[in-house]
């Protein structure tokens, strides 16, 4: 299946999302973030990826938690999974939680996120 990825102003210097290994179901996605983010316990926020994408009609995208960031900090992706539908053409974003008891920094070019393409 064929996904057109298109770069934006706000992740130009960020690389497009790709798997990280041979069997990975998941892209990588990236914070495509100007500054630092303290997200603090309890708190949620949409985190701007970068990226916009194109899928064929028929196809959706999901964005799901990694589960590093949820083992050992306590983050998730709040609506879990989220689907972004082959008509959005928009920015993606992860909508990040902060389960955890103390304050997560997010910086530019960490991986917050996952987003896996499926046919429905």
């Amino acid at each position: 299946m064929k996904v057109a990825i298109k770069k934006l102003s706000n992740g130009q210097d960020l690389p497009l999302p790709h798997y990280a290994t041979p069997g990975s179901a998941g892209l990588d996605l990236l914070a495509a973030i100007d500054q630092e983010i303290e997200l603090k316990p309890g708190a949620r926020m949409a985190v701007a990826t970068g990226i916009a994408i194109e899928l064929p009609l028929g196809a959706e995208a999901q964005v799901r938690p990694r589960s590093g960031l949820a083992l050992n900090h306590g983050i998730t992706c709040l609506n879990s999974p989220g689907t972004i539908d082959s008509d959005y053409r928009g920015e993606i974003k992860a909508i990040l939680i902060n389960h955890g008891d103390s304050v997560f920094k997010i910086t530019r070019g960490m991986k917050i996120a996952q987003m896996v393409i499926a046919r429905h």
